[in-house]
């Protein structure tokens, strides 16, 4: 034994002799950061996904031309060295023209180049790609320009003036055509022809072939056919329980990341650890389990906030939250056909209360789908609906809607046959968002209607909301501090191909409203217009628009670097410095 250790002494002590032990670097300490997910991503396949718990995953993966800053809040440049150069163009249009910067790289080390700029342009456009909520924000993109001088230089050709151009002509993640195209199947298709005959193309063979496979599962979840140029690859999915991103070896962002703070990626893994119930996740932020916590309840977070113990532990914080939350109606469905009806349950919705009851207080309540600190486009001479069950009764009498048997559930007959006013209202597994529900039951049972509440796992509930499966709902939509573009979620051509018009509303005026507000580049001029739409949304009431939260977040007293921000999900991990070791 005695002869085996000094064989194992001796080669250590001269290798700290000849190289002198002092003066080596230590090595930096692996670290991961863990963050709470309330359900798996719905996939990780970029330019179909636009739901939130996957593009807060995908952002570590690809990575944009330009993005939102998390911190300024302004766009920055990613993928490009600069922002557009925009141009006028003499037919009406607009051109923006982008350069990549020279360090960018791919999995195989690779450059990242314009051709791959383009091919994922084409990819978004192919008509047979499930993406028509995307489709819908790059659908004024007629034509692209090469330049054979500079592989990384190309301009983009829109047809029309739109206001957030910029934003839309780069603000997609890039994906690498050498890996997602292997085949060259869209190789030969140009921009222009996706652009102006999509339809005639979609029984091309090879758009079939390609759209096939950017359908996949594989492509969705199998870390083997997702590959981006981000800080971050998908390293582990366990259904239901995590997902891992990994750091990647000789990541390009890393010589730049100290001058562009935008492509750090300091921790060695990013860890989504889902938990479906916020009490859950609130008992395992407590114990040590997660490092990150968000859309913590209104009451929980207050009574942190006293806790000593676990502010010894972490930071609370209540970034500005750039979101709205509403009651939705499928405005197609029997029940919610008529705006009466519609105009009746928003007077039956006691949102006051629900501020209190619910958000302590740490809420406001808004008119539409703007928010109320957004002073130049909210518009303060809409009236907030108040909580009046009288004048609710009295509008459901107007559609026709009485006690015809007594049995205390309202009704009247609908194509004929009588039909009591018997509903369901689908959230997901938020506690939070269940207790709006709940709130809403009671108040609509003293009305005569009968509401069921029922809670779905996110992805089956995604799913129902775009096929229009869903009665009603509680949901909520992110907003961009550089300006929204409502086309997708608002337009009556978003309603189809599983698009992002949940309420199923369609409306001449207001198609004509978002139409007009995205060719408008005059602030002001697209102000009023953005007002004339909430006077619009007030009246046909497509929704019950509730209320804009204060952010609730907790964040690990390890980390530095780990600043709050408007952006959701309101922090992002991958600035994340270890502050010390443990």
């Amino acid at each position: 034994m005695k002869s085996r250790s000094v064989l194992v002494l001796i080669p250590a002590f001269l290798l700290c002799f000849g190289s002198g032990c002092k003066d080596q670097p230590k090595k930096k300490k692996d670290y991961q950061v863990v963050s709470w997910a309330l359900a798996d991503p719905q996939m990780l396949q970029p330019l179909i996904s636009t739901e939130l718990g996957a593009t807060t995953v995908m952002k570590f993966i690809f990575q944009q031309l330009i993005e939102i800053d998390f911190k300024t809040l302004e766009l920055t440049p990613v993928l490009a060295e600069n922002r557009a150069v925009i141009e006028k163009t003499a037919k009406g249009g607009m051109s923006l023209t982008f350069t990549i910067r020279k360090e960018a790289r791919w999995d195989n080390g690779s450059p990242v180049t314009a051709k791959d700029v383009v091919f994922t342009l084409k990819a978004m456009l192919n008509p047979a790609v499930n993406n028509s909520a995307i489709k819908s924000t790059i659908d004024y993109i007629s034509d692209v320009q090469l330049y054979p001088e500079n592989a990384n230089k190309l301009t983009i050709y829109c047809d029309t003036i739109f206001f957030l151009a910029e934003s839309g002509c780069g603000g997609y993640p890039v994906i690498p055509e050498y890996f997602y195209d292997p085949k060259g199947l869209m190789k030969d298709f140009t921009i222009a022809q996706l652009h102006k005959n999509a339809k005639a193309l979609i029984n091309d063979p090879r758009i079939q072939e390609f759209a096939t496979d950017m359908n996949s599962e594989k492509r969705m979840r199998d870390k083997n056919f997702i590959s981006g140029s981000g800080p971050y690859k998908l390293d582990e999915w366990v259904t239901n329980q995590r997902v891992v991103l990994k750091k990647r070896a000789h990541y390009w962002g890393d010589t730049l990341s100290e001058q562009v703070p935008y492509l750090a990626g300091y921790p060695d893994r990013l860890v989504f650890s889902t938990i479906k119930d916020q009490n859950s996740a609130l008992s395992a932020l407590k114990a040590g389990n997660l490092d990150v916590l968000y859309q913590i309840k209104a009451k929980d977070f207050l009574a942190l906030k006293d806790d000593k113990k676990f502010n010894e532990k972490f930071n609370l914080y209540t970034p500005p939250f750039l979101v709205y939350y509403y009651l939705g109606f499928n405005t197609k469905n029997k029940f919610f056909r008529d705006k009466k009806t519609r105009q009746a349950l928003s007077y039956l919705t006691d949102v006051d209360k629900i501020i209190r009851t619910i958000f302590y207080g740490m809420a406001k309540r808004t008119v539409g789908p703007v928010h109320p600190d957004n002073k130049k486009e909210y518009n303060t001479d809409v009236p907030l609906y108040e909580f009046n069950p009288e004048k609710a009764k009295a509008l459901l009498a107007q559609d026709g809607w009485s006690d015809s048997n007594g049995d205390g559930t309202i009704d009247k007959r609908i194509d004929g046959v009588r039909t009591e006013f018997k509903v369901t209202i689908a959230v997901n597994q938020s506690e939070t968002r269940k207790s709006v529900a709940l709130m809403f039951q009671e108040d609509a049972r003293k009305a005569g209607i009968q509401v069921d509440v029922v809670q779905q796992e996110w992805n089956t509930y995604i799913s129902n909301l775009k096929k229009h499966n869903i009665e009603m709902f509680v949901n909520g939509w992110a907003l961009s501090p550089t300006g929204n573009d409502m086309k997708g979620v608002w337009h009556s051509e978003s309603t189809l191909n599983n698009g992002d018009n949940y309420v199923n509303f369609s409306n001449a005026s207001c198609d004509s409203l978002l139409d007009a507000m995205r060719t408008e580049i005059d602030d002001a001029k697209r102000a009023v217009l953005m007002k004339k739409l909430q006077v619009l949304m007030h009246d046909e009431a497509p929704c019950v628009f509730l209320i804009v939260p204060t952010g609730t977040l907790a964040i690990s007293k390890k980390f530095t670097n780990a600043e709050p921000s408007a952006m959701r999900p309101g922090f992002n991990p991958s600035d994340f410095k270890l502050l010390k070791a443990d």
